[in-house]
């Protein structure tokens, strides 16, 4: 009896240990049925094979096995047809596999049972809910989920999920509304992600030319969260839309004191303003202040596009020439350089920088990395496209 019990003890430990490789849900469902006292007691008179089957499969589990595991586990089955938590192990063995058609079966078949505990069928249920979105059937899973929801309202996994096919549709008010019963259950500070929604609502109105809601919108998300520098960012782009040029430097300057990591996002904002401002000296002032502050290679590049805008040669030069001192191979500073050169009239230098930033061509200007996932690239993303986390990435 001791030793029966320690090997029970033995087995949930383990499974418990590899709940990281295949999921919790299928090292959940498995302990669930040897502390339901099913274990050694097949209800078909073959338990003790199903039973040996069933162990087979723990161990192929635990050595990430998923084809053995699967094998094993069909057959604990076959002697044992009523071990609801094993079909439901197989399916999400099957869904791990690629074998979504197989999984969506098993789902199904389930589901469909008469006597099966509500609390298994709600589980099966969600999993046929993850087998659709995986397969690409997104507005299926979505409707599903919500079946989830309605008999268990405060299913937080199932509102993430909900949550998440939302923003893939760009159904970004619902989104919010979701990310808010979210907020009500899951302690902890969800402004970030609910002032996203907010802008990315406030965009898809902009788009339409619904200039008033989008203001809104934007300052809304602000008010959310005063770390969104995509709000600062679009709300400055709405006013200068709208030749509010002031009010659009004034949103854009606020990036600086919010998260100067994403000034550079700025930049180019300030530059198409330049020429339709008459007193200019504002920005001038910003981008020196920043130099002093940051002196990071995309604001000495901003401060010398500026510098040779209004004529001054020889200080674009040197605010240049301070960019490529801290990062060789941004291209982007190297050919400036060589366009200040070749238009002050200085061939053999210009030469001599375009020879030196072809070795750089291939380099990208700038690198981007997701702290959740590690995911690298060479755009900025405010939701990060793999892990789907939000103010995830930011310059390498």
């Amino acid at each position: 009896m001791w030793q029966s019990f320690i090997h029970l003890l033995m087995t949930t430990n383990y499974l418990l240990l590899v709940s990281f490789s295949l999921g919790a849900g299928i090292v959940g469902l498995l302990v669930g049925r040897i502390w339901r006292g099913k274990w050694g007691k097949g209800s078909k008179g073959n338990g003790k094979k199903g039973d040996e089957a069933f162990f087979k499969g723990i161990q192929y589990i635990l050595s990430d096995d998923r084809d053995q595991a699967i094998e094993a586990l069909t057959k604990s089955v076959q002697s044992d047809s009523d071990t609801v938590e094993t079909y439901v192990a197989l399916g999400n063995l099957y869904r791990s596999k690629g074998d979504i058609e197989r999984a969506i079966r098993i789902r199904q078949s389930i589901i469909l049972r008469p006597n099966i505990d509500e609390e298994l069928r709600l589980r099966a249920l969600f999993d046929l809910g993850l087998d659709y979105k995986k397969a690409g059937l997104i507005n299926r899973a979505l409707d599903t989920f919500l079946e989830v929801l309605k008999k268990s309202p405060s299913d937080v996994r199932t509102l993430m999920e909900i949550e998440k096919i939302y923003e893939e549709l760009k159904e970004w008010e619902n989104a919010y509304d979701v990310r808010k019963r979210i907020a009500k259950l899951d302690k902890g500070d969800h402004s970030n992600i609910l002032a996203h929604h907010l802008v990315e609502s406030g965009k898809a109105a902009q788009a339409r030319g619904d200039h008033s809601k989008a203001k809104s919108l934007y300052k809304k998300a602000i008010s959310t969260n005063k770390q969104c520098v995509d709000a600062y960012l679009h709300l400055g782009d709405l006013h200068a839309e709208r030749g509010e040029y002031k009010k659009a430097i004034s949103m854009w300057k606020n990036i600086a004191s919010v998260d100067n990591r994403f000034t550079f996002l700025a930049y180019g904002r300030l530059e198409g303003v330049y020429s339709k401002l008459r007193n200019i000296k504002p920005i001038e002032e910003f981008l020196k202040e920043l130099a002093e502050e940051n002196g990071d290679p995309f604001t000495y590049l901003a401060l010398s596009r500026f510098l040779f805008a209004e004529g001054n040669v020889e200080g674009a030069l040197k605010e240049v020439r301070k960019a490529l001192e801290l990062e060789p191979g941004f291209w982007e500073a190297r050919r400036f350089q060589g366009e200040i050169l070749i238009e002050s009239g200085r061939e053999s230098e210009a030469l001599a920088a375009f020879r030196e930033l072809i070795s750089y061509l291939d380099l990208p200007s700038i690198k981007f990395q997701c702290s959740n996932c590690g995911l690298e690239g060479v755009e900025l993303y405010w939701q990060c496209p793999k892990c789907r986390a939000w103010d995830t990435m930011a310059p390498l």
